[in-house]
């Protein structure tokens, strides 16, 4: 009996900045960001849209279509929790008026921490003697330093992926390989809001563990790279995508005439993120998701995905595209979010950016911008309110 992903759905923020705009600010080519980095917008999020209203907002479609009541396991991964203590998954449970009896449970490793909830659900799903169901959330926004190298990388964006026995898009495979190492590539202190980079470094330690990880796949499965049809990969920004089949195809094949075959096998699920930016814990799942938006030949074919969180893990594993996969989809929804977007001028993405959430804990109350179906409200005694949007 197999067990996967029956349904998946994606959300990002109802405001973009155009890099033309931000390269203009800061005095660069656009190109630069454009063919360099492969990314044209980065989804902003307003004072009243965080991790939890995107996980909410990916996340009601596919309530929507089942019996709230058989979500017995919630697990919220996220880098950009809101609180120290609270799950970031009980304020989504309450917004989704999910049932008491839940597992509700917050998951952090940097951008792979989406992975790590896909596996722990899955796992939890086989074992159960009852026929219930987990809802994975992968919620995040990225930010760095005004004028820092990572700036035209920032976006937002949450995925959430119901995961079930006989799933309707996707069969996960029993084998995966990781790797695991400790470094300082990439992580943000608890007192800051904004992520440190070792750009450089952390190119080259992605690569690595991507090489690792498929390394450790491969002698676990015993599979050649010719038996996985499409890649999907962790993209910080959609040229690393490439960047990382290309290293994966010369350990595969030991050969170095890889950048042709590279964009074929993993171009088709960059779309998303070339106009959101990088997401963290969603960002694998958002190029998942724009793969199967964007490819109607998927059934029945193997898919390769690797996830890599800083800091850092990595784990490359792998399923197989249900043949009625086309059937449950919310692609009209997504490509619809997508081009019914506010575009900023690059004066108020720094206003927004520059606003920070009051550590007072007296009453505030926010205001309203275009959300998806949930908004943060504001505070009140230090605690947050959310609220449904009425429509």
């Amino acid at each position: 009996m197999s067990v996967g992903i029956d349904l998946i759905s994606f959300y990002t923020s109802r405001y973009y900045l155009g890099l033309e705009s931000l390269a203009q600010a800061r005095g660069v080519d656009y190109e630069k960001y454009r063919s360099g980095l492969g990314q044209e917008k980065m989804a902003i999020p307003p004072p009243d849209e965080d991790v939890i209203t995107m996980g909410a907002s990916a996340a009601k479609p596919i309530l929507d279509q089942i019996d709230v009541n058989d979500v017995e396991l919630l697990l919220f991964a996220t880098e950009s929790g809101v609180d120290q203590s609270k799950a970031a998954g009980l304020f989504v449970h309450g917004l989704l008026n999910l049932s008491n009896r839940c597992r509700v449970v917050e998951l952090k490793e940097a951008c792979y921490s989406g992975t790590a909830a896909l596996q722990l659900a899955a796992a939890q799903i086989s074992q159960s003697l009852h026929s219930t169901k987990a809802l994975v959330i992968a919620s995040d926004v990225a930010r760095y330093d005004l004028g820092s190298p990572g700036e035209p990388t920032q976006g937002c964006g949450a995925v959430a992926m119901l995961v079930t026995l006989n799933p309707r898009i996707l069969a996960l495979d029993p084998e995966a390989g990781f790797h695991a190492a400790d470094v300082m590539d990439f992580w943000r202190p608890s007192y800051r809001d904004e992520a440190l980079v070792d750009g450089k470094f952390s190119t080259k330690v992605y690569l690595d563990t991507a090489v690792s990880a498929w390394e450790h796949y491969v002698e676990r499965s015993g599979r050649t790279i010719s038996e996985l049809y499409r890649f999907c990969y962790h993209l910080p920004f959609t040229r690393m995508g490439i960047k990382a089949h290309e290293r994966v195809l010369q350990a595969a094949e030991g050969s170095n005439d890889t950048a042709k075959h590279a964009s074929e096998a993993v171009s088709e699920g960059f779309a998303y993120t070339r106009d959101t930016g990088n997401s963290y814990t969603a960002s694998l799942f958002e190029s998942f998701a724009c793969l199967l938006d964007n490819n109607s030949e998927l059934a029945g074919k193997r898919i390769g995905l690797f996830s890599y969180g800083s800091g850092c893990m990595g784990e490359f594993f792998s399923g197989v595209v249900d043949p009625e996969y086309q059937k449950h989809l919310f692609s009209a929804d997504h490509k619809a979010m997508l081009e019914d977007r506010t575009q900023l001028a690059y004066q108020e993405y720094e206003d927004i950016f520059n606003l920070k959430v009051p550590e007072d804990g007296w009453k505030y109350v926010f205001a309203q911008y275009r959300t998806g179906p949930f908004r943060f409200g504001g505070i009140e005694e230090h605690k947050r309110v959310y609220e449904a949007v009425e429509t």
